[in-house]
């Protein structure tokens, strides 16, 4: 049993850069971590059993195994915005709370997703690839070369929070028409002063020219885009995913993309444990990066001050907590 006075807090990953965390230090015992927790249940002896809060990662499995064996946790804080990685029944059932940090990650992500987007309609991952390759810079390794521009596209943006909404913003400053799906649809005034349109899944796949996904990963949303969604998608049109890569069916996204069902992808994430399949390596219409899009430092600090005030206002009750569960 701790004698430690104050609130244990437990991290489950290295957290090399600390910044952030100062006044977590100062109302917590925060025990950090040396390692990597991939598997939590094989690597007990290095947690502190009775932590009150639990700081986990996006890739680490919190599962009911290493829950149960901490009998004073009251709080999972997870150092994300997706929690798909949590037992979210044994953490509803046995009365732990869930928070994650969804406001720090808005600019980095949606910056990504412009990023990718650009990449992928005006080649420029292509021509990149290709002027490395022949050390020039003749346009005719590329054939005609031809890219779009955004403006007067149609853009679906599936899953509308945050960060789908930023992403709809930035798009409009380009020309976009923005056509938006969420659970719980905006009212007519919300709409209006953003500017968008509500549409069905359906209509935002045989309607857009460009689908970008930012809908958290549960049982409705895996394998959103299938084979049968592939097939309603305007072959001139190109998918962009920023979400989970469950979201996706990667199988059916690779069909697609060979047999010329789409014109092209853009992807952060990937359906098998965030690997992409081999094939999507050798496609020149698809642009891919590892799972970055909260890698910058002004997201990375942000996050850590938003985790920290999660931690905090749990504990104290005297500032808002991104409660997901």
């Amino acid at each position: 049993m701790s004698t430690s006075a104050k609130p244990i807090v437990q991290f489950t990953f290295p957290t090399p850069d600390r910044t952030g965390f100062e006044e977590l230090e100062k109302v917590c015992d925060v025990r950090y971590s040396d390692v990597h927790l991939s598997e939590p249940e094989k690597a007990l002896e290095t947690l502190d059993k009775d932590a009150v809060v639990l700081v986990s990662e996006f890739t680490q499995p919190i599962t009911a195994g290493l829950l149960g064996k901490m009998k004073e946790l009251k709080l999972v804080a997870n150092y994300a915005v997706g929690y798909n990685n949590i037992d979210l029944d044994y953490t509803r059932t046995h009365g732990i709370t869930v928070a994650n940090t969804p406001h720090a990650v808005v600019t980095s992500t949606a910056e990504l997703t412009l990023a990718i987007l650009l990449s992928l309609t005006r080649r420029v991952a292509e021509w990149d690839r290709m002027m490395r390759r022949q050390r020039s810079s003749d346009k005719g390794g590329l054939g005609g070369g031809m890219g779009h521009d955004l403006f007067g596209k149609k853009v679906g943006i599936i899953g509308f929070g945050n960060i789908g909404q930023r992403v709809g913003k930035l798009l409009q400053a380009f020309g976009c028409t923005i056509l938006y799906n969420k659970r719980t649809r905006l009212t007519d005034a919300q709409e209006k002063e953003m500017g968008v349109t509500f549409a069905t899944v359906d209509e935002i796949l045989r309607r857009s020219d460009i689908i970008s996904l930012h809908t958290p990963l549960n049982a409705e949303s895996e394998h959103l885009l299938d084979a049968e969604a592939f097939g309603k998608m305007k072959p001139s049109a190109v998918v962009i995913n920023l979400s989970r890569g469950p979201v996706v069916d990667e199988h059916a996204l690779l069909d697609a993309l060979k047999s010329g069902k789409i014109a092209g992808a853009g992807l952060d994430v990937f359906e098998f444990r965030d690997q992409p399949l081999d094939e999507l390596y050798d496609l020149p219409n698809v642009v891919m990066t590892p799972h970055v899009g909260t890698q910058t430092y002004e997201a990375r600090y942000d996050m850590r001050v938003e985790l920290a005030n999660n931690i905090i206002g749990f504990l104290t009750g005297d500032r808002n907590v991104s409660v997901v569960r």
